[in-house]
């Protein structure tokens, strides 16, 4: 489905869980009427206990408060809050709950790993924060860096929509009747401020490649600059030939990428694609000054991206995901800001001369991620017209 533009909104970037977790509670502690939360992780930790704790009072209050959790990155949601939740009156339900642990199907690689929240109606968030406290996470990778945004405008209207949707598919599947009520009047449409923004969804119905497409087609349109940040890059064969199409005819194309990872395997089979990108003049950065979590793009400084979206297999062919695109000069502005100062604090930028002088073994293990990478894929029902294909990446050649 193609990105719907609404004018009118009011956007708020803004950075890492020390500016979302703030803004998340006070929406939630003011809700009158209705509150909907999605995340993918949700931690017992500090950040999670003062999440649970404001939606236990805004229920007990009266609010009608809706919370849905993906049934593998908050596998332990059940144990940790559900019994409380439920006490205080929050109707929680779990995405997929995990049966098995050691099953690999098709149905166990699509998550829930949409992070978002909409409250009343009329205020939302959207972006790649989970309910995790940016300091849960071994001593070397704190703080987590990762980005969301503050949205007010018409563009709430699909994104209240796309939560109840949601809702209404997971009550469905988990025979919960009790959890139906009639649709509300109340999106909130007015105009709030002058920034225009499409709210994009990836989901295995209508909007399989909505996502992919709006990024395909910034990246073709693309005449000077641009800026991507994403914590699991692994591109396919469209959105590759995007960036080496637009690096060709002198588009400066700039990657950051994670330096410290909590998924190794997928940090070593994106290294495989380092030599040729490196080749072809794109600019390659891995942030190494904590754990990089964040899925945003710059274009030309007047398109933008955030949301929850990796460019990998993963979520881009399997899992349920969303962002939040918007065409606004000041928006970018301050999202390229943030980004050129995170490269210059953090950052290294990678060598194509240094990757080829690796030792074997490092070679050896780079292939070896990407091949498996490619066998799990397949494994999930997606072949060669999904992914890249050999003579595109020229990827390091196995030492013989």
């Amino acid at each position: 489905m193609k990105a719907q533009f609404h004018p009118g909104n009011k956007l708020r970037l803004l950075d890492s869980g020390h500016e979302y977790f703030p803004a998340l509670l006070a929406a939630i502690e003011a809700a009158q009427r209705e509150i909907y939360l999605e995340s993918y992780i949700f931690a017992a930790d500090r950040i999670g206990e003062a999440v649970c704790a404001a939606l236990c009072a805004a229920a007990q209050r009266g609010v009608t408060v809706n919370v849905t959790v993906d049934g593998f990155g908050a596998r332990n949601f059940a144990a940790d809050f559900q019994e409380r939740l439920a006490a205080a009156g929050v109707r929680a339900l779990v995405f997929r709950p995990e049966l098995g642990r050691f099953r690999l199907k098709r149905h166990r690689l699509r998550r829930l790993h949409r992070k978002l929240a909409v409250i009343d109606g009329h205020l939302a968030f959207v972006g790649g924060i989970n309910i995790v406290d940016d300091d849960n996470a071994p001593p070397a990778m704190r703080p987590r860096y990762d980005y969301a945004v503050q949205i007010q405008g018409p563009v709430l209207v699909d994104i209240h929509r796309a939560a109840r949707r949601l809702w209404e598919i997971v009550t469905w599947v988990s025979l919960r009747q009790r959890f139906r009520f009639a649709a509300l009047r109340y999106p909130c449409c007015d105009v709030a401020g002058t920034q225009e923004a499409a709210f994009l969804v990836r989901d295995n119905l209508l909007n399989r490649n909505s996502i992919l497409n709006a990024y395909i087609a910034a990246i073709h349109g693309a005449r000077e600059d641009i800026l991507i940040a994403n914590a699991y890059f692994l591109p396919g064969l469209r959105f590759g030939r995007a960036l080496y199409a637009a690096a060709q005819r002198g588009v400066k194309v700039t990657v950051l990428l994670q330096g410290k990872t909590d998924h190794p395997l997928l940090r070593y089979a994106t290294q495989a694609l380092y030599g040729a990108a490196l080749k072809a003049g794109i600019h390659i950065f891995e942030y190494e000054k904590s754990f990089m979590h964040a899925k945003v793009a710059v274009i030309d400084m007047d398109w933008a991206t955030v949301g929850s979206s990796n460019i990998d297999p993963f979520s881009l062919l399997l899992a349920k995901e969303a962002n939040i695109v918007v065409r606004d000069a000041a928006f970018a502005g301050a999202l390229r800001a943030h980004l050129m100062a995170a490269i210059a604090a953090g950052a290294r930028a990678m060598c194509a001369q240094d990757m080829a002088r690796q030792v074997w073994p490092k070679r050896f293990l780079r292939w070896l991620s990407y091949g498996l990478v490619r066998l799990l894929v397949g494994i999930a029902g997606y072949g060669e017209r999904h992914w890249q294909a050999e003579d595109q990446i020229n990827q390091d050649a196995p030492p013989r």
